[in-house]
Formats: structure tokens, C-alpha cells, sequence
């Protein structure tokens, strides 16, 4: 017999750090769970690719000694603003940690490093099947923006 349901409550807050090679595994579980196949070798060239690029940041969140959610952040020169623009390119949370605050922690982070970066705005896309997350987002105080287009290259 499984273990009696347990009300799933706020987790506490996170260890929210820099990723680094180390992560590979759980890096490449988490973007497959957003639908991203992703093995750990592929996930280690990612994040390498990351740290060696200083407008770019991948921060993972640890609760209870596991990873369970990570963003990608992509710090861009916008020229209709003449500011730095901080882009959200991935959030992702574990099934299990869905719904538990962990997201609200790893936005908070990314507002906070765009601040010091000194980006005047966060954003971030989020594929149109995807409701709950828009819902998410608009919960917290993010708004609707323009439509994105996208032209697909082939392999470069």
C-alpha cells in the first residue's frame, strides 16, 4: 500500500545558485520534463556554453537536497530602449514541486540579478498551449506583450 496523501505546502525557500557541470543530470531531466529531450552530456555543453558567456546565467533550485526547478536567464542590449533587457528563456519546475512557490523564488531571483545587471525590464515567452504557466505569469505581475514570430532556419 503507497503512503497516505500528505497536503503538499509551501516548500522552503531554495538554494538558488549558479549552475555548474555538476548539474548536467538535472539539468537534462528538468528540460525533458518541459518537454526539451535533453541527456546529461547534452545539458553539461549547455551550461558550459552558459558560463563561458557573461551575458548569460543559468540558476538551479535546490530544496531538500534535490534540484527541482532551474532559469535561464539572457542578458540583451535593447536598442528601442537604450537599456539592458533581461529574457527569461527558461523556467522550469518538477511535477513535484509544481505549485509549492518554487517558481515565485526562481522569478524573484531573476528580478533580482537583472537589477544588478542593470536591465530595466524582465520578460519572457511562453508557448501558447502552455495556460496554466500564462496564468502563472500574469499572478505575478507579469503582463501580456506582443505577439512573437518565429521563422524556423534549419540546421545551422
Amino acid at each position: 500500500m503507497g503512503a497516505p496523501f500528505a497536503p503538499r505546502g509551501p516548500l522552503p525557500d531554495a538554494d538558488l545558485r549558479s549552475a555548474s557541470l555538476i548539474d548536467a543530470d538535472d539539468v537534462a531531466a528538468l528540460l525533458s520534463e518541459m518537454g526539451y529531450p535533453c541527456e546529461a552530456p547534452d545539458a553539461a555543453q549547455r551550461i558550459a556554453t552558459i558560463i563561458d558567456n557573461d551575458r548569460q546565467a543559468l540558476v538551479v533550485a535546490r530544496c531538500d537536497g534535490v534540484v527541482r526547478g532551474l532559469i535561464a536567464l539572457d542578458f540583451m542590449y535593447y536598442l528601442p530602449l537604450d537599456t539592458t533587457t533581461c529574457r527569461i528563456t527558461a523556467l522550469v519546475v518538477s511535477a513535484e514541486a509544481q505549485g509549492r512557490g518554487l517558481g515565485r523564488q526562481l522569478l524573484r531571483e531573476a528580478e533580482r540579478r537583472a537589477r544588478i545587471a542593470g536591465a530595466a525590464r524582465l520578460e519572457l515567452t511562453s508557448g501558447s498551449q502552455r495556460l496554466d504557466a500564462h496564468e502563472f505569469y500574469k499572478a505575478c505581475g507579469y503582463s501580456d506583450g506582443t505577439l512573437r514570430f518565429i521563422k524556423r532556419l534549419g540546421a545551422a
